[in-house]
């Protein structure tokens, strides 16, 4: 090997040397620090009461939100969605990814750092062990520890109350599901099917040992969004970032007064320790940051203890710390295509929502003959009619037919019963004479209207004739 290949292989090596991958080895214990970011995380969290509590909202007799998915329905209020209008589904789902995009590209990793299910599961567990075990210090101590009574209890009540919460949360997924109070009534007399135990329990176990024990390996090595959110980051983009220019080179804080040359990063490693994922901000911009300034709180805390300015540690874009003009957001190009996509989602929910409709009718013309010639020298045909009700009621229709003059109709005189949230078919039969029929094939409308309600539906076929 040559010696400048010896010089890169040290490079190298020096290089992994250095590198510090967090892989579980020990538990992270973070210190909760008051703050302005740490109260925004814990309003932030409250969105996930409409997780727990958003099943037992009612509208009428039913729940007022609700993914039947054994009939095939999604209930929002008064708004049914049938498997026919997955399509607005569908750009729900794409238009939060976009969302997802959007804000990435802006602000980083946000959602992780105040709205990701996982980061605030976590919280609350470790919430709940500074309570009973004390500060980082003692639960570290208690870890090394050999057992004993006293930390078994502790254990116990923790992991009571961790699978308390873990209960609950399996049981309110599935509520999304079911109606919520004939869930609670079967789990409480044991008569619950299978089905919902199973899922209760694997949501039970994931969120016992995800948020209680794999805490921010989870978005070290499961999270995919952890992978990808890389490529979603420019120069623009506001992370957390350390003030190198202001903070090096660092120094302990001394009696008698600290070195002109000297920073204003004392060294006192509270942001590594406020860090949920133990990520150093002032080594660079690492793959564990989920962005929830935690460590601003901390730096700007001890920053105002030392008399200095706040900022050390603050949200920047590279750009900023370049001492470069910010890009405006409608000049970044990247941002206004994610923009564009979302409203060309929220335009076509928009469009979905207000055109559902109670109604919907389509006409299959029998081929098999296509028209039959009757005995009076008529000419008939067959037709099966495919009624939609998207109530969740059963309904009645009245049908009828336009179309050309001594046309006959049968099976359109009596109303017509629709299951609620199905398709209900019914087969007519049109017969026209003959010498009504100047060409090989004619225009009939169908009309479907429902009773009892503004609904109108309406179809145009054919009706063929030997000519």
């Amino acid at each position: 090997m040559s010696k400048d290949e010896n010089g890169v292989e040290s490079a190298i090596y020096e290089e992994l040397g250095a590198w510090h991958v967090n892989t579980g080895e020990k538990t992270i214990h973070a210190k909760r620090m008051p703050g302005r970011f740490r109260k925004l995380k814990n309003i932030s969290s409250l969105v996930w009461l409409i997780y727990f509590f958003g099943p037992y909202l009612r509208f009428g007799d039913r729940q007022a939100i609700l993914l039947d998915i054994p009939h095939r329905q999604f209930h929002f209020y008064d708004i049914t969605i049938l498997p026919q209008d997955v399509w607005i589904l569908s750009l729900v789902l794409l238009f939060f990814a976009i969302l997802l995009a959007v804000v990435t590209s802006m602000l980083g990793r946000v959602f992780c750092g105040y709205f990701c299910f996982q980061t605030i599961w976590t919280d609350a567990f470790t919430w709940i062990e500074e309570k009973l075990e004390g500060k980082p210090a003692a639960r570290r101590k208690l870890d090394q520890s050999p057992w004993t009574p006293h930390k078994f209890r502790l254990r116990a009540t923790k992991y009571f109350f961790w699978l308390l919460i873990s209960v609950f949360t399996g049981i309110s997924f599935v509520a999304w599901f079911t109606d919520a109070r004939q869930l609670w009534w079967d789990l409480l007399t044991l008569q619950a099917g299978t089905t919902p135990v199973v899922v209760i329990g694997l949501f039970t176990a994931g969120t016992f040992l995800l948020a209680g024990f794999m805490r921010e390996q989870v978005c070290f090595w499961l999270c995919p969004y952890a992978r990808i959110q890389g490529v979603m980051y420019d120069s623009e983009t506001i992370l957390p970032t350390y003030d190198a220019r202001r903070g090096e080179p660092r120094g302990r804080l001394k009696k008698d007064g600290t070195s002109k040359d000297q920073g204003d990063c004392i060294m006192c490693n509270q942001c590594v320790v406020v860090c949920p994922t133990g990520v150093d901000i002032r080594e660079g911009q690492q793959e564990g940051c989920i962005t929830c300034g935690l460590c601003l709180d901390a730096c700007d805390s001890v920053m105002d203890q030392i008399g200095k300015p706040h900022g050390l540690i603050r949200y920047a874009s590279l750009d900023d710390t370049l001492g470069k003009r910010d890009i405006p957001l409608y000049k970044r190009p990247r941002v206004l295509v994610y923009f564009s996509i979302m409203l060309i989602a929220l335009s076509g929910i928009l469009y979905g929502l207000t055109h559902l409709g109670s109604l919907e009718l389509r006409v299959l013309h029998e081929r098999q003959p296509l028209f039959v010639l009757e005995s009076d020298n008529s000419i008939q045909n067959k037709y099966v009619l495919k009624l939609l009700n998207k109530t969740d009621r059963e309904a009645q229709v009245k049908l009828s037919v336009a179309g050309p003059e001594g046309m006959r109709v049968k099976g359109v005189d009596e109303l017509l019963t629709l299951r609620e949230g199905g398709i209900t078919a019914h087969t007519v039969f049109i017969r026209i004479p003959k010498k009504s029929l100047h060409k090989t094939r004619i225009t009939v409308t169908f009309r479907a209207e429902m009773i009892g309600k503004d609904a109108i539906a309406e179809y145009e076929s054919m009706f063929f004739s030997p000519g």
